[in-house]
């Protein structure tokens, strides 16, 4: 019998939302196209898996649960992407506030200094990829990493703030101004699930 599967989720806002920091026809292609094409890599790969234990077929083993890790990998990448942007104006952009503000500036001294070191990993990630603020919790610090593609250099940490640069994100708005499109990205920014991300993470070391 077939186990379930993944499905696309909806965007908490419309697809002309973000403008002009991300167009409604670049948001729209991002998820509608790309998003949707990992959601359905991934359940090809369970009816791959599906069919070969119900055949008694062997697999490439290595190959399928590669694939298996980029597919989910993107897949929840960009779910946590949709969910920590917001429209200009509603709950977005600017500096986090209360304990957030205070853990941030804790590590980094500053809230401006933390954007700068996130914006620089972000332009920089080596290839495709995305920049995240993540929290260990063997530390209880919050940390920035460069992620490439959607699982290479991965910590086993908790995500709670994560940035697509792969071109697919920006291209169609930003050409290949990578720079850019991350300066904008600051205008969307939805801190209040970054920081309901933080309070889960460290409810699970208590």
């Amino acid at each position: 019998m077939a186990g379930k599967r993944y499905t696309l989720p909806a965007l908490p806002y419309s697809y002309g939302a973000l403008a002009p920091s991300i167009s409604e026809q670049q948001l729209m292609i991002h998820h509608q196209k790309h998003h949707q094409a990992y959601v359905n890599g991934a359940n090809a790969v369970f009816e791959k898996l599906e069919k070969a234990r119900k055949e008694g077929a062997d697999l490439d083993m290595k190959a399928t649960l590669k694939e298996f890790s980029f597919h989910v990998g993107g897949h929840r990448m960009h779910a946590k992407f949709w969910e920590n942007m917001a429209p200009a104006g509603q709950g977005s952009g600017g500096a986090p506030k209360g304990a957030l503000a205070e853990v941030i500036s804790g590590e980094f001294g500053s809230f401006e200094r933390f954007r700068k070191e996130f914006t620089q990993a972000a332009v920089s990630v080596e290839g495709s990829g995305w920049a995240a603020l993540s929290f260990d919790p063997h530390t209880e610090r919050p940390l920035i990493v460069q992620i490439e593609k959607h699982t290479v250099n991965t910590y086993p940490f908790k995500m709670l703030l994560v940035l697509d640069v792969w071109e697919h994100a920006y291209y169609l708005d930003y050409r290949n101004d990578r720079a850019k499109f991350v300066e904008n990205f600051w205008n969307v920014v939805n801190w209040e699930p970054v920081e309901k991300r933080r309070q889960k993470a460290l409810q699970l070391i208590q």
